[in-house]
């Protein structure tokens, strides 16, 4: 039992390495986590180096990251906003799943496929990989946009049109004619089982889930809260895939039905380590399960219909966009990143394998396809990214800051901008307000601010919008970096005009005094005081020894401020109140140290005279 164990280790070590090694070099080169794992899994599959040979039993396993990341994602859609995303998910959905499924199915007919085959192959490949364009979204932190919901709305409607599609499988299957009428009743009955399957998920989560959270949190025992979330994962999924449906819809549905629980924060935070681990392990798994000897032999083939099905689902996913609304950059760049084959897709062709609509071979070659189509998808976007022009920003209905000469400058219409220039606007101040964001311009517009578009890090923008006829320029960007870029021209070009910054951080504030603005304020430093005043007051501190204690702080932050301008800022800690417990003896001693020899004697004396020099 030990040998056995210990024969598995070094694959164990094996599989976490190269994850680790390869993941941050893929990540500095700007080729993203899942090109590493990917990369990784190839290398040290039974066609790399053949450290692992059994690569599907790896796949089982990690396709619960997968399951993991989707239970994630159902935890932040609540059922209403879900339903709010209804028209997004059978509209939207529903088009591209059908324009993209007509267009693969013709890549294969035209071809020379029979029909059958061609729509396996073309149905497995519209179905998205969830695990890649999840992953692609969350390092991008667009999963909560809109451009991002819409997306995953769409991967909602391939989720579930793994059902029919399977049905459709079997529908496809050659059956004998004397089992025709068993044939139809098997799939209608499938169909009734995964419907049932969906409803009895929903009425235990509604009326178990949060009675049984509730009862193992009065426990007080963190393992069993862990464990808990966990079996609900685990058991929805199962459940799900008992009944014909994908795993990932069966733990989707359990984080819907728990995104409004109590417990939902604790849930997330107990499930997130094993997702990130196993949705690293299951694009590992997807770079074992690439056969490059099938690659290799039929490369040719490989190759046309890996770019004729990316370009065809890209073409698709292109024109629903553009269809429904979508900008010209939201499209082409949604369909880069929608245009590869989901890991589904072996579900359907190992269906397909079962009941004889392809053969064994077949599977192989199309497996492989859907593979080479995941792994392209993250050069295709960095592809994107250095080919794609920045778009520059429609000034429709927007001035252009030109010739401006208000008595103040205010660079940055954001949120801090904004309450800024109130009291000047209020004492009748001629304010001249830029900015470079168009849609901000626009809507601050809608509530009476005449704002020009203008980049205040741009020295011939700032000589138009007035800066140097101006008595103050405000700088309230929201950004360290641009606040000091401005101040740097300005204390160059126009260095006896008054300037004022918003510092993002005490780092940029130290910056900007070296810089020699006349006026910094960290952006959250008087809010947080006033908030902490309030806290005191709340306690039942007197007010004004509430306001002495703030006043307190504030003189120890601007001290500790001026030393950390002569020495770093790691200068100044003393002036910090921390809360650690200050470590004390456990007794008191019975009577007090004394020196053991003459040397240390002469220096615990002289210490004595300077603490009492010290003291008077």
């Amino acid at each position: 039992m030990a040998a056995a164990a210990s024969s598995e280790l070094p694959q164990v070590v094996a599989l976490l390495a190269a994850g680790v090694a390869a993941v941050p070099i893929f990540r500095r080169l700007g080729l993203g986590s899942i090109l590493g794992y990917l990369a990784a899994g190839v290398a040290i599959g039974p066609f790399g180096l053949g450290i692992f040979y059994d690569s599907a039993a790896i796949f089982k396993v990690a396709q619960l990251g997968v399951v993991m990341f989707l239970f994630i994602i159902g935890l932040e859609m609540q059922p209403s906003r879900l339903w709010s995303m209804r028209r997004q998910i059978f509209g939207l959905g529903v088009l591209q799943v059908s324009v993209c499924a007509l267009l693969l199915t013709s890549v294969g007919f035209l071809t020379g496929f029979p029909v059958a085959q061609s729509f396996v192959a073309g149905a497995g490949f519209v179905l998205t990989s969830t695990a890649v364009v999840m992953q692609v979204l969350e390092d991008r932190g667009e999963i909560s946009s809109p451009g991002g919901q819409r997306i995953v709305s769409i991967l909602l409607m391939e989720d579930l049109t793994i059902v029919p599609l399977l049905a459709l499988v079997a529908f496809l299957a050659p059956v004998a004619p004397g089992q025709a009428e068993t044939g139809w009743v098997t799939r209608l009955t499938e169909i009734g089982i995964g419907i049932g399957s969906i409803l009895g998920l929903v009425i235990a989560g509604r009326y178990l889930l949060n009675p049984l959270f509730r009862i193992l949190a009065d426990s007080q025992a963190r393992e069993v809260m862990t464990a808990a979330a966990l079996l609900v994962v685990l058991g929805s999924a199962l459940a799900m895939q008992l009944s014909g449906l994908s795993m990932a819809m069966g733990a989707f549905l359990a984080g819907v039905l728990l995104s409004e629980s109590t417990f939902r924060h604790q849930l997330e935070a107990d499930i997130e380590p094993f997702r990130g681990i196993l949705l690293g392990l299951f694009f590992l798994a997807v770079g074992m399960s690439l056969n490059l000897r099938i690659v290799a032999d039929n490369w040719q083939m490989v190759a046309f219909y890996v770019l004729a099905y990316m370009m065809a689902k890209a073409t698709g996913v292109y024109l629903v966009a553009r269809i429904t609304g979508a900008s010209q950059q939201i499209a082409v760049e949604r369909a880069v990143i929608m245009a590869q084959g989901g890991e589904f897709a072996f579900v359907l062709y190992s269906s397909a394998m079962a009941v004889g609509i392809i053969d064994g071979e077949a599977n192989a070659i199309l497996t492989a396809i859907v593979i080479l189509s995941m792994v392209l998808t993250p050069l295709a976007l960095v592809g994107l990214r250095y080919l794609t022009p920045e778009v520059e920003q429609s000034l429709d209905g927007v001035d252009v800051a030109e010739d401006l000469s208000g008595s103040v400058l205010v660079i940055g219409f954001g949120r801090f901008g904004q309450i800024a220039s109130q009291p000047l606007l209020l004492r009748g101040v001629d304010v001249t307000i830029i900015d470079n964001d168009v849609e901000m311009i626009k809507a601050a517009a809608t509530f009476g601010f005449k704002v020009y578009y203008g980049d205040g890090t741009r020295l011939d923008i700032l000589q138009t919008a007035g800066a140097g006829r101006a008595r103050a320029v405000l700088i309230c960007v929201d950004k360290g970096q641009t606040a000091v870029k401005i101040a740097e021209q300005m204390q160059a070009e126009f260095p006896l005009v008054t300037v004022l910054a918003r510092a993002f951080d005490r780092g940029t504030a130290m910056d900007l005094i070296q810089i020699g603005v006349d006026y910094q304020m960290r952006e959250t430093f008087e809010s947080a005081l006033a908030f902490g005043q309030a806290t005191l007051e709340q306690l039942g501190v007197d007010r004004e020894e509430a306001a002495d204690t703030i006043a307190d702080v504030r003189e120890r932050d601007a001290a500790r401020l001026d030393a950390q301008l002569v020495g770093g800022l790691q200068a100044g800690r003393g002036f910090f109140k921390g809360n650690m417990p200050v470590p004390a003896p456990l007794t008191q001693p019975r009577r007090p140290g004394r020196a053991m020899d003459k040397e240390t004697e002469q220096v615990l004396g002289k210490s004595a005279v300077r603490k009492e020099g010290e003291d008077g």
